[in-house]
């Protein structure tokens, strides 16, 4: 009898663990739709989508950049950034300019406009930080944790 007592309490913490509110995936879904809500009034005056504003954030630290070399940097294949990258040269903010040396490669650098932004959109990240109400040793945790996940590791042997 004290068997089955053990059971219905495993059955009943591995029906606990499957609902919504204890998911994984939703606690990151949750966590990363309020972290770009956080951004959307600090990127609508300059005009741009989260998306756009990392990459932005990647032009500051390095320019010019290939489209390749941004794509493995953030993480998105040319299928998403090659439109992306369109947008932010149609609203004058990069250049898309042919590699001379290799005409396969496209390089992306900042224009003047995109340059003026740099003081105010290198500022966004440290806002947000602050809104999060985390430490500075917590943000670091969930950052090398996220991170943990989000890149797949090397098999070890």
């Amino acid at each position: 009898m004290h068997y089955l007592i053990v059971c219905v309490q495993n059955s009943s913490n591995i029906n606990g663990r499957r609902q919504v509110g204890r998911q994984l995936s939703f606690a990151l879904y949750s966590a990363s739709n309020r972290v770009i809500r956080l951004h959307r009034p600090l990127l609508e005056p300059l005009g741009l989508t989260y998306p756009q504003f990392l990459v932005m954030l990647a032009l500051y630290e390095s320019k010019p950049r290939t489209v390749g070399e941004l794509g493995l940097e953030l993480g998105m294949d040319t299928g998403t950034l090659t439109p992306l990258l369109k947008r932010l040269q149609s609203a004058g903010l990069v250049t898309r300019t042919r590699d001379e040396k290799d005409e396969r490669r496209v390089l992306i650098d900042l224009t003047q406009a995109g340059e003026a932004l740099r003081e105010t959109a290198v500022a966004i990240p440290e806002k947000i930080e602050t809104a999060c109400c985390l430490t500075d040793e917590d943000l670091v945790e969930l950052r090398n944790t996220l991170n943990g996940l989000g890149i797949p590791r090397q098999a070890t042997e």
